[in-house]
């Protein structure tokens, strides 16, 4: 057998047993977040029913932020996902939240698509890290980390602002925006109206901390705790 046909054989079995655990009203195999994120961020958020977003959303359950949330809290929210293999993945593992395809984008990009690299849990937006040398060392750190990466290569996705999601499905209230896109946090944030959609909590994982601090401080969030060595979590004022 194959050392593919073996992963995919391995990742069914922990799907399996991930639901009859669940089914069984245990956690045990439901917490995906790095670094213990999801229960971290249980104790600034312990409640019931609440809304999120998340942005990097991958299969819907690899180092998922919101998994938990909506699987023993009755969370509802938004997934986004660029990547076309990983969106129809999500679509699948988490039937219960509305998923887009698409890139977030600044509000004035001027461009109907984006070009990215793909490499799973590190796929990025080109230019997210500054330069094409430091796009391409991301991408290769990430198939390397992966063993599930077998080639990295370039992918043509819609673009969309964030606010233009949240107009579309006429969000109200947000508990929880969690981002993880590789270096381009500043550009989703700027294309969010943070004057009609204010979320309570900001999770964001970023490796350019100052620009972040910096423009979300301008408007009216204050960092409150390092949930891991990259992600910072901002509340509102």
């Amino acid at each position: 057998m194959s050392k593919h046909r073996a992963e995919i054989l391995k990742n069914k079995f922990r799907r399996y047993r991930r639901r009859i655990y669940e089914f069984l009203g245990s956690d045990c195999y439901s917490r995906p977040a790095s670094n213990g994120i999801d229960r971290k961020l249980e104790e600034y958020m312990p409640h019931e029913n609440g809304f999120f977003i998340e942005a990097g959303a991958n299969d819907g359950f690899a180092q998922s932020n919101t998994y938990y949330f909506e699987r023993f809290l009755n969370w509802q929210g938004i997934l986004v996902e660029p990547i076309p293999e990983l969106y129809e993945k999500c679509v699948k593992e988490r039937p219960n939240s509305i998923v887009f395809n698409c890139a977030l984008v600044s509000r004035d990009y001027d461009r109907q698509s984006v070009t990215m690299l793909y490499s799973n849990l590190m796929s990025l937006v080109k230019g997210a890290q500054m330069s094409d040398a430091a796009d391409l060392e991301h991408a290769r750190r990430g198939m390397e980390i992966q063993r599930d990466v077998k080639e990295i290569y370039e992918i043509t996705v819609p673009a969309r602002t964030l606010t233009s999601i949240l107009k579309e499905v006429d969000v109200q209230e947000i508990d929880l925006l969690s981002l993880d896109v590789e270096g381009y946090e500043l550009s989703v944030l700027q294309g969010l109206d943070l004057d009609q959609y204010h979320p309570t909590y900001m999770l964001i994982e970023t490796n350019f901390g100052d620009e972040i601090e910096r423009y979300l401080s301008a408007r009216g969030y204050d960092a409150i705790d390092m949930l891991s060595h990259h992600d910072v979590l901002y509340k509102r004022r």
